[in-house]
């Protein structure tokens, strides 16, 4: 492990809201995908502009001087004892943590001087009662695990070795692929072990392990797949509606997201279809050990969907009469079409990935991602394009 990376497109955002008080700071993303080390990265940058310490006020509730301060009682008295002049930037890291969070840090907005930052591993923050006290005083901040242009500056190299790795192994900043499998797997399985426990079974008020991760298997097997409730609940032979509430919570718990269905000719949405995606792919190679994770397309397009969401565009399957579009990635009024395939060499798979593309009559960008290094370029408006230059923004 090379140490840590500067995660400077999250740490942007919390700079563009510095001073913004009365505008409380959310900063959501799965279990160890690296908000503790945003938060003193964060802190660091504060200090180097010249913020005292004690206008600085930063906890992160799952370290040991943590715990003392799980108590409601004690971190309110903390707070108050902070100073009243000049802005105090309060830091509070896995803040769900604390019996009635929600009223503390609502009480927080309320104080004038105060400059306030949260971090959480569920997205139901924002839909409990956070968001009625706060009236909409709140600005979110999604954060994914690591991109690949991030996870090539922590572990260079290669380019093409290390991005099997990252398909493989994913991008938890603290998966270190060179100390081996074992290693990795054995450190996945605890994080995956912990957000299981943790965010999704202790919400859904259940203990049956055995069903959510047999849901979790099928998420992970079938990614890029089409998928619904009903599919999923022949597959794994369990209740309709256990499975769409075990789905619930591995989406709050941030393990997968899911990318709905568009009808491009129709504009509008399928909302009975979709694909899921998981949040990290070392989550899926160790929930599929030997089950065909050696195949790397389903992974590929994981990634690509990943970073699409991550450079901030709103992400869809497209349907175009019977042919499917891999994604339409939606900014504002900005479209872009996309295609991902390991190989585009073939006439077979060239037709095959061009003839989504084509059929589309728009002028929107138009490009096939693919790990081939030979006959890139642009084909009748098409662009073929290296995904590993496309991920590190060559």
């Amino acid at each position: 492990m090379n140490g840590t990376v500067r995660r400077s497109g999250y740490l942007e955002q919390m700079h563009g809201s510095k001073g913004a008080t009365g505008v409380i700071k959310v900063i959501t993303g799965m279990r160890r995908c690296g908000k503790s080390t945003l938060m003193e990265q964060f802190e660091e940058d504060l200090r180097s502009e010249g913020v005292d310490s004690n206008h600085i006020f930063h906890v992160n509730f799952e370290t040991f001087e943590g715990y003392d301060i799980l108590s409601p009682d004690e971190l309110r008295r903390q707070l108050r004892a902070l100073p009243k002049d000049g802005i105090v930037y309060v830091m509070l890291d896995e803040i769900q943590d604390v019996e009635g969070w929600e009223l503390i840090v609502s009480s927080l907005e309320e104080v004038k001087n105060y400059d306030v930052y949260i971090t959480g591993s569920n997205s139901d923050m924002l839909s409990t009662d956070l968001s009625t006290h706060l009236s909409g005083r709140y600005i979110e901040i999604k954060m994914l695990p690591l991109s690949f242009g991030e996870y090539y500056e922590l572990h260079p190299g290669n380019a093409e070795d290390r991005f099997v790795q990252y398909l493989r192994y994913g991008g938890l900043p603290d998966t270190d692929p060179d100390r081996g499998e074992r290693h990795s797997l054995g450190y996945l399985e605890g994080v995956f072990s912990t957000v299981l426990v943790k965010d999704v079974l202790s919400r859904l008020r259940t203990d049956n392990v055995n069903k959510i991760r047999a849901i979790a298997r099928f998420l992970y097997s079938n990614v890029g797949n089409i998928t619904n409730i009903a599919t999923m609940a022949q597959g794994t032979g369990l209740n309709p509606g256990t499975v769409e509430r075990y789905v619930g919570g591995m989406e709050s718990a941030l393990l997968f997201y899911h990318a709905e269905k568009y009808d491009i000719v129709g504009k509008k949405l399928l909302s009975t279809n979709g694909k899921y995606y998981a949040s990290d792919l070392g989550m899926r190679y160790m929930a599929l050990k030997g089950s065909g994770t050696d195949d790397l397309s389903r992974p590929l397009e994981n990634a690509v969907y990943l970073e699409l969401i991550r450079r901030g565009y709103t992400v869809r399957i497209g349907s175009y009469r019977d042919k499917e579009v891999d994604f339409i990635a939606v900014m504002g009024n900005d479209v872009e079409y996309y295609q991902v395939a390991m190989t585009v060499l073939s006439e077979e798979t060239k037709k095959r990935e061009f003839g989504s593309l084509e059929a589309i009559r728009d002028n929107f960008p138009k490009t096939v991602l693919t790990m081939d290094r030979f006959n890139l370029g642009n084909f009748g408006g098409i662009r073929v394009v290296n995904v590993i230059d496309w991920m590190l923004g060559r």
